[in-house]
């Protein structure tokens, strides 16, 4: 279990930074690693992590310097993180060198040394899924986090079956065996997703997409009041994983996914982003110690011409943080924008910037937005380097500075595919957009532009963004 208190982050040899505003003075990103997949593509391939060269002064800048293929077809490659981070600062036998990557379909998990050699990653170790399922039962791993203890912690969002009541979360050891489950017997969340502790008001809380069996075959939205789909956020005893709250966020709340405390560790609040119902939505201690939870920003639904819904929800798949806990960042997959908060005022966000690279309803699309007079009405969205942008934003990952933000445009393969068909068949790309953070502003950068559309082995889904050393999304201080 994770050590609380002492990690003050005063020796300089663990991983990470001492704090979160330390770590914004670290050094530029010069890589990121990406997971892109052929799974669900129609392309017998494997998925692969690929590396990026993010350096503006080098000759490779903006291209995919290395592609790492995992062994095996039908994985679907998903979201990323590392077995050691600033959670182990204190830690001077810990160091950040393995990307846990969990296949969320097949139920693998990947690990990857990037420490060897950055720019050309290889694989360290696969957990197999009928390791993890004999000895826990869970399957479908989604979001890996570190722990303090050296362990790592996996949320599963079902069994072997595709049943969301299987769910709940793996532990690894540090040379990652099955340890077994994180949560008391009996204690399992609802549905699973994503997770985030905040080890000094010893919480963790954790969110709820829907049962695998539904949500693996593309949206369905029967499959929401048939109950299929999350709507809760589940709040535990950490590190002792009793489930002390569950949060019903009812129809405000449909989909909560990401999941985020501020970074600074003594904050006893955070968001989660409500996909389906496309809310931010604030949680906060209360004096009783209890949790509790409002609506913080709301996007509204546009009423549309030519879609399968006479309105159409933005989508919020994914949001972060700065980490000087200023501003939050969220995109609407569906609508195609990306959107920049100031939240110095917990309880009252203002939006200071707005960009449009996508979506939906862009000039060109058959699909129009109504407007309240009765006008229609469709989204500019710029060329870059002559290439029509696809897709819509989402998942996105901030420079430790916080003035680059990276997009990607793939969500999950069956989903691209009912959503944006052409973004399988034409691949994802990734984006920069420059941030302005002084007086707030969102702007895409011309000169950065990654195209999976182009890749050797034909297109391929880019998803999640994660920097060799560490960023707003991996790393937890305690």
């Amino acid at each position: 279990m994770a050590t609380v208190g002492n990690g003050n982050g005063c020796c300089k040899s663990g991983p990470g930074y001492a704090s979160p505003l330390e770590a914004m003075s670290g050094p530029r990103e010069s890589l990121i690693y990406v997971t892109a997949v052929y799974t669900g593509t129609g392309k017998e391939k494997p998925d692969y992590l690929a590396t990026v060269d993010v350096d503006p002064s080098s000759p490779t800048y903006s291209k995919v310097i290395h592609r790492l293929p995992v062994p095996y077809l039908g994985d679907e490659l998903h979201h990323t993180g590392w077995n050691s981070c600033s959670s182990c600062h204190g830690d001077p036998s810990a160091q950040r060198r393995f990307l846990i990557a969990p296949a969320l379909v097949s139920g693998r998990i990947y690990v990857i040394d990037t420490k060897t050699n950055p720019r050309s990653p290889s694989l360290h170790k696969v957990v197999e899924p009928e390791d993890i399922i004999e000895k826990t039962g869970l399957a479908y791993p989604h979001t890996s986090h570190c722990l303090a203890s050296g362990d790592i912690m996996v949320s599963c969002l079902g069994d072997k079956d595709g049943n969301a009541a299987g769910n709940g979360f793996l532990l690894l050891d540090s040379e990652f065996n099955v340890k077994g489950r994180w949560e008391k017997p009996g204690h399992n969340p609802l549905f699973g997703y994503d997770f985030w502790y905040q080890p000094r008001h010893n919480t963790m809380i954790s969110t709820s997409w829907g049962a695998p069996k539904a949500f693996t075959k593309g949206f369905n939205l029967q499959h929401v009041s048939d109950g299929l789909y999350g709507r809760h956020l589940h709040v535990y005893d950490w590190p002792g994983g009793e489930l002390r709250q569950t949060l019903d966020l009812g129809n405000t709340g449909l989909l909560p996914l990401e999941i985020r405390f501020l970074h600074d560790p003594a904050k006893d609040t955070g968001f989660v982003g409500s996909a389906l119902s496309s809310n931010m939505i604030r949680f906060f201690k209360t004096q009783d110690g209890s949790w509790s939870h409002e609506v913080s920003i709301a996007v509204k639904p546009l009423k549309v011409q030519n879609w399968i819904l006479p309105e159409m929800p933005g989508l919020i798949t994914d949001f972060l943080i700065s980490l000087d806990d200023r501003f939050l960042y969220f995109v609407n997959w569906l609508h195609g924008d990306i959107r920049q908060y100031n939240i110095e005022d917990l309880k009252n966000p203002k939006l200071t910037g707005q960009v449009w690279v996508g979506g939906l309803i862009q000039k060109g699309s058959p699909i129009v937005a109504i407007t309240e007079d009765g006008n229609t009405w469709q989204s500019d969205v710029p060329e870059i380097q002559g290439k029509k942008l696809r897709g819509g934003p989402q998942m996105i990952q901030l420079s430790l500075d916080g003035k680059r933000l990276y997009v990607t445009n793939s969500l999950f393969s069956t989903w691209d595919k009912q959503f944006y068909p052409e973004l399988v068949e034409k691949g994802a790309h990734i984006l920069q957009i420059d941030v302005d953070t002084e007086n707030g502003g969102l702007k895409i950068n011309p000169n950065f532009f990654v195209d999976f559309g182009a890749e050797p082995d034909g297109p391929s889904l880019a998803h999640e963004m994660r920097y060799p050393g560490g960023d707003c999304t991996s790393d937890i201080w305690i």
